[in-house]
């Protein structure tokens, strides 16, 4: 898949200025639950992370696993989505990527974003509906109506059996395999999105600098 280029530094740091706008907000980077100790045992790693869970990167063998709860309506996670990319970039050779779906009850269409996303992961095609959601995220954010044919619209675009779309993005199971995301994500003390975890323990960063920090400490130990 193509991606955008590397984000460069100064552009890292108005990303990051664009985060940071989002401290003080409810579901916000740092906001909701940052008050929890950062420390998590070892022992959550398996939770924080589960085989079926969906990975963007997957190192073989690797001992890193960076996690995220997140939320696709969530503008905070949109925000920080061109970090994760380009942390990707940097260390999707040597760190295992995992999304954890954590929809917002208060979010309208969060949850059915997520459905839409899973839908299109039983055809292969999480990454590009991952992206599509956070790329689209202006058109169908905060709408307090059903945004069913919208996403149907993106599964379309991406050139997705929509008959087989149609029937993952309703079967009660899909919403059961989200709900067991959303559970763990409780069971570890995620209140707000998105959060982070590595190899188990919870990160709370407060720049871009720290997440690479602990990516390196992790990778160097």
């Amino acid at each position: 898949m193509t991606r955008n280029a590397k984000i460069s530094g100064g552009i890292l740091v108005v990303v990051l200025l664009a985060i940071l706008t989002w401290v003080l907000a409810p579901e916000g980077f740092l906001g909701k639950g940052s008050s929890q100790p950062a420390e998590q045992p070892a022992t959550t790693a398996a939770t924080a992370a589960r085989p079926d869970s969906h990975r963007l990167s997957d190192v073989p063998d690797g001992t890193v696993t960076f996690v995220e709860f997140l939320d696709f309506e969530c503008e905070a996670c949109r925000s920080v989505y061109p970090v994760i990319e380009q942390l990707r970039d940097q260390y999707g050779d040597r760190v295992s990527f995992v999304v954890r779906y954590f929809p917002i009850p208060s979010h309208f269409n969060a949850e059915r974003a997520a459905r839409a996303v899973e839908a299109a992961a039983q055809q292969g095609r999480f990454e590009q509906m991952y992206q599509r959601m956070y790329d689209t995220q202006a058109e169908w954010g905060e709408q307090q109506i059903p945004m069913d044919d919208r996403f149907r619209g993106y599964a379309a675009d991406l050139g997705l059996d929509l008959t087989e779309y149609d029937r993952v993005y309703a079967d009660p199971q899909t919403l059961e395999r989200i709900r067991a995301d959303v559970a763990d994500g409780k069971a570890l003390g995620v209140q707000a999105t998105p959060t982070f975890f590595l190899n188990g323990q919870r990160l709370q960063p407060k720049t871009v600098s720290d997440l690479t920090a602990a990516l390196d400490a992790a990778l160097n130990p």
